[in-house]
């Protein structure tokens, strides 16, 4: 009977037929689907028959529910299925695998085991710059052997990438989250700790695992590799030190623009670099100072990381450089100080005559600059993922590039 009343009616018969389907089928014979009190039908008058058609779109029946739910679980399937985040949209990333590296968060309705959610927190994504910084200061010791000292070579190098990766950036993942539990309850409330995910006893524990286990990681390679003096653990030690400092009141270097963001460029590429190169050989000055001065190019990929948090910065009073500058202000000084300190540093290769290397770091700048005005200048907060999957593999291979010219120069 209800089917009968979707045709083309006049006023009277539409009223009639209307009140019998209410009347005799009750809510059920339209759709089986409960209409709020006081809702009808919507319908629309017809100009040239002067009569009224009760419309097919009516927001609660059946159809329109059915087509609304498959349109959500359609969604939801390929938001689940792939993410775009490489160059150029030449290729897709699971979710879930985003998602356990720390580069998505969970959604409210997501149910994750303990352990994927202290892994995430850990963020595994953000491991792979700094392993490499360990892999360059190898390199640039001129005394890792993957041959004639092979596998000991090999498995210390891996040790220390251990230390420096799941140890102790993983530690430093976990306090920043701790610290800005406040901030991300405003701008990601369902990061694993403001979603109640993950309790505080949890954090602790699993922050000082993390940071003990470091520790002696970096005392027993500089056994193995028989220091005098424990340098990787004094380099682990300082580096905690600047890790809690960063996220932790009352110094909270992240809450004070150029600081915070220095402190984290420099904990990315000079402090890693300083631990492999310490490893197989010695660690001069000259190569300390070049390496913070290739950490203002780590300051501009940081602060990246602050445009998604804007708002919740501004609430708690919290000076990144967004916030400080604006947006459009701050994303030329992004991009100005990653490539900027990339130039410099392709002109001390240069330099110390290192031609070729300075060459190839040159032509890893340029894919850089064309990722920065694709997604990056367009849009910092919407693109920064996109940029950032797009960029920092030229940035890394730009790191290892001068690595080995520093390690193939014989007056280096």
């Amino acid at each position: 009977m209800a089917s009968s009343c979707a045709s083309s009616i006049s006023l009277t018969r539409a009223a009639a037929c209307i009140g019998r389907t209410s009347s005799a089928a009750g809510p059920k014979a339209l759709g089986s689907v409960r209409r709020p009190v006081g809702t009808v039908p919507r319908v629309r008058m017809s100009a040239g028959r002067r009569s009224l058609r009760v419309r097919a779109e009516d927001p609660y029946s059946e159809g329109t529910v059915r087509i609304t739910a498959a349109k959500k679980e359609k969604a939801k399937a390929e938001e689940k299925a792939e993410v775009d985040g490489v160059l150029l949209g030449a290729g897709k990333g699971s979710a879930d695998v985003q998602q356990i590296l720390g580069f998505r968060q969970t959604s409210a309705t997501d149910e994750l085991p303990k352990w994927r959610i202290q892994i995430q927190l850990m963020k595994p994504g953000t491991w792979v710059p700094v392993c490499w910084g360990v892999m360059c200061g190898a390199a640039a010791s001129g005394n890792y052997h993957w041959i004639e000292a092979f596998p000991r070579d090999f498995l210390e190098a891996l040790a220390c990438v251990f230390l420096s990766g799941p140890c102790l950036t993983g530690f430093t993942q976990v306090i920043n989250d701790w610290y800005d539990r406040d901030i991300d309850a405003i701008n990601e409330p369902n990061r694993p700790i403001p979603s109640g995910r993950i309790s505080g006893t949890d954090v602790a524990v699993q922050a000082s695992v993390l940071l003990i286990g470091g520790w002696a990681l970096a005392l027993k390679l500089d056994q193995l590799r028989g220091h005098e003096f424990p340098t990787l653990l004094t380099i682990a030690l300082f580096g905690s030190f600047i890790s809690y400092i960063y996220s932790a009141p009352p110094l909270k270097l992240k809450a004070n623009g150029w600081q915070g963001t220095y402190a984290l460029g420099a904990s990315y590429i000079a402090l890693p670099w300083w631990a492999g190169q310490a490893l197989f050989g010695e660690l001069t000055p000259e190569v300390m100072v070049m390496t913070l001065a290739y950490s203002i190019a780590g300051l501009g990929i940081a602060i990246v990381n602050d445009f998604k948090s804007i708002e919740g910065d501004t609430a708690l009073g919290l000076k990144s450089l967004p916030v400080e500058f604006g947006v459009e202000t701050a994303k030329w000084i992004t991009v100005g100080t990653i490539d900027a300190f990339q130039l410099l540093i392709a002109a001390y290769l240069f330099n110390i005559g290192s031609e070729g290397y300075g060459t190839v770091l040159l032509a890893l700048i340029i894919p850089q600059v064309y990722a920065q005005f694709r997604y990056f200048l367009v849009d910092p907060i919407k693109n920064d993922v996109k940029y950032q999957a797009s960029a920092q593999p030229f940035l890394v291979f730009g790191i290892l590039t001068t690595a080995l010219a520093i390690g193939h120069n014989p007056l280096h």
